[in-house]
């Protein structure tokens, strides 16, 4: 049996490759990793760490182009997206379609039988779901909510040796046994976007962008004007601009008439909001009555039911949240962090 590990040259996906090659050294099973190429160019100090440590560990390195692939299923997207007012999330879209799409197939292609990823995440035999992607043990750094996106038959063929780990544990073993990622700083949030800028990103890319407007409050009252309704997301604060009695938040984006909705923050609270592109993870029969709902990443959960409708679903808060942007990622959870879905916000 031979199993694939994909590494990026940061210290997590080298902590993953050391467990598998640690467990092949006793279970009698082959490892090989693969090294995506995503953007523009190629960091060659990073291939060559890469190909060092791998070549130190005995394990082979397939380099795997995909940089073409990466333009037109994340990047262009992601561009697009923004530029119709909405607030995509790069990252699900690329675990989906790169990751867990093109890259595992290609591991497959190598003769392994999984792929396994330096993702702080769980999954595996479930009691009452068969099998279970969930939470990982490490509260700040589980991942889960950007792989609610990826089939449920490709999750199956994953594997995440860092599900019981803490981050804090990696840095520290790699010392221990002399290993330095190639790439020893931590990725960007959005790893196209230098800076995670996405504004700069967006002006370097586009020939012809939206110019400024009117912004408005929601009865229509004039209290400024924008830059580009492509500078804002829904519940942006900071950078707007505009002197008002009290603070104002981004509440809508009007992107036909090129109006930029502001509004209070207690404007911005919803009871409900809907969602399309649902990927099941669990059989819906078997969700609880109440689950709990994120969406963004660096926010708990909230309680909710969930009416499913085919491709789309309704999610009802218990209480008001705030509104989420249109684009961003809605993973539902139910007991024991389990992943029940994810999908993409719709309004």
């Amino acid at each position: 049996m031979s199993l694939a590990v994909a590494v990026s040259g940061g210290g997590d996906s080298l902590a993953a490759l050391l467990a598998l090659r640690d467990a092949a050294c006793e279970g009698g099973h082959d490892v090989l990793a693969l090294h995506g190429l995503f953007l523009p160019g190629t960091d060659e100090a990073a291939t060559q760490g890469l190909a060092a440590t791998c070549a130190r560990l005995g394990v082979p390195l397939h380099l795997v182009d995909l940089r073409a692939e990466f333009e037109r299923l994340v990047a262009a997207p992601f561009a697009a997206e923004y530029l119709s007012g909405r607030t995509p999330n790069p990252c699900a879209r690329c675990n989906a379609y790169l990751k867990f799409g093109l890259l595992l197939d290609r591991a497959l292609d190598l003769g392994a039988t999984a792929l396994a990823t330096g993702h702080f995440v769980a999954s595996g035999p479930h009691p009452d779901y068969g099998w279970a992607l969930s939470r990982g043990a490490d509260p700040v750094k589980d991942q889960s909510y950007f792989l609610s996106l990826v089939p449920r038959e490709r999750l199956q063929r994953a594997l995440f040796p860092l599900a019981l780990r803490l981050k804090a544990e990696i840095r520290t073993e790699l010392a221990g046994r002399s290993l330095t990622p190639p790439l020893p700083e931590e990725s960007q949030e959005i790893c196209f976007v230098p800076g995670d800028d996405y504004r700069a990103f967006l002006s370097d890319r586009c020939v012809e962008l939206p110019g400024g407007g009117p912004a408005v409050l929601p009865d229509g009252t004039v209290v400024g004007s924008h830059q580009g309704l492509w500078r804002s997301t829904i519940g942006q604060r900071r950078g707007l601009g505009i002197a008002w009695r009290e603070p104002l938040y981004v509440l809508d984006k009007d992107a036909h008439n090129n109006v930029l909705v502001v509004a209070p923050q207690a404007a911005l609270l919803v009871d409900v909001f809907s969602a399309g592109e649902v990927n099941l993870l669990v059989d819906p029969q078997l969700w609880p009555e109440e689950v709990l709902v994120q969406t963004r990443y660096r926010e708990a959960a909230k309680p909710a039911r969930v009416e499913l409708s085919g491709a789309s679903l309704r999610v009802r808060y218990h209480e008001p949240q705030l509104r989420p942007a249109p684009g961003q990622v809605a993973a539902l959870y139910g007991s024991g962090g389990v992943v029940l879905a994810g999908a993409v916000v719709a309004g």
